[in-house]
């Protein structure tokens, strides 16, 4: 139940096309490393900014295909309402620095327990203030039971979501998987003349002169935009006129090539 009720929205998202069904590698790991900054918000953060990060960390949730995954994966049969009543025991008696919730054992059913703990703050039928005082009583300040709380319970799931994902967090993995795209596409866009002159050097009727004017024009301009995207679209369209004038060959693969890599 937790895990619908966060991610019907995005559900509707995509079917009205807002979404891209597909993401590179990139923007997937740059998805979870958000979501993994934002619960490092939770922990060292401010309790007034805490609901706001909480509803944030669940959009990143709902955002970001793996997370999704991993959380329906973790919460499919989970009873929430029984962790609630074996992990959230007897409160805190006030004036006393104790903590009075508790967390699961498993590493699955803390990432479960944490998520729909969240879901319910966030959707207020379990409100923070409440929440802090009566299970992380600390001194009857909100501030200093929200420490005991992150650390408690936020810290662990988080470092748990970072170790489903390792790929996230090595130093420059981001930065040097965006410099192999961003030096692909250069070694592309040096490529597209080189590529035109050997078509247009070609015995070519008037109609496929234009056509091919018209295609490296429009690929050069893609290639100024960094739009991998319409530059396949029209490699596409590209392999069919090379296959219409008989154009194929060794220099036109190695092209094809290049492109590969984007």
């Amino acid at each position: 139940m937790c895990y619908n009720t966060v991610v019907q929205g995005k559900n509707k998202e995509e079917r009205a096309g807002f979404l891209p069904a597909h993401s590179s590698m990139e923007e997937k790991i740059e998805k979870i490393e958000r979501f993994i900054g934002v619960c490092d918000e939770l922990v060292t953060g401010s309790y007034l900014a805490a609901e706001s990060k909480i509803s944030e960390a669940l959009k990143g949730i709902a955002g970001s295909r793996e997370l999704t995954n991993l959380f329906a994966a973790v919460t499919d049969g989970y009873d929430y309402p029984a962790a609630k009543r074996a992990f959230l025991r007897t409160p805190a008696e006030r004036g006393q620095a104790r903590v009075a919730a508790y967390l699961p054992a498993e590493r699955q059913e803390i990432l479960a327990y944490v998520f729909c703990l969240f879901v319910e703050l966030d959707a207020g039928t379990l409100r923070l203030n409440d929440f802090l005082l009566r299970y992380f009583y600390v001194d009857g300040s909100y501030t200093a039971s929200y420490s005991v709380f992150a650390e408690r319970m936020v810290k662990p799931f988080r470092d748990i979501v970072k170790e489903c994902f390792p790929a996230c967090g090595k130093r420059g993995q981001i930065a040097l998987q965006r410099k192999k795209r961003e030096d692909a596409l250069a070694r592309f866009a040096e490529s597209i003349p080189v590529e035109r002159r050997r078509v247009e050097a070609r015995e070519l009727r008037e109609e496929e002169r234009e056509a091919a004017a018209l295609l490296f024009g429009e690929l050069s301009a893609a290639a100024g935009r960094r739009d991998v995207t319409e530059i396949r679209a029209l490699l596409s369209g590209y392999k069919y006129f090379l296959r219409y004038i008989g154009g194929e060959g060794a220099e036109s693969a190695a092209f094809f090539a290049l492109a590969e890599a984007l």
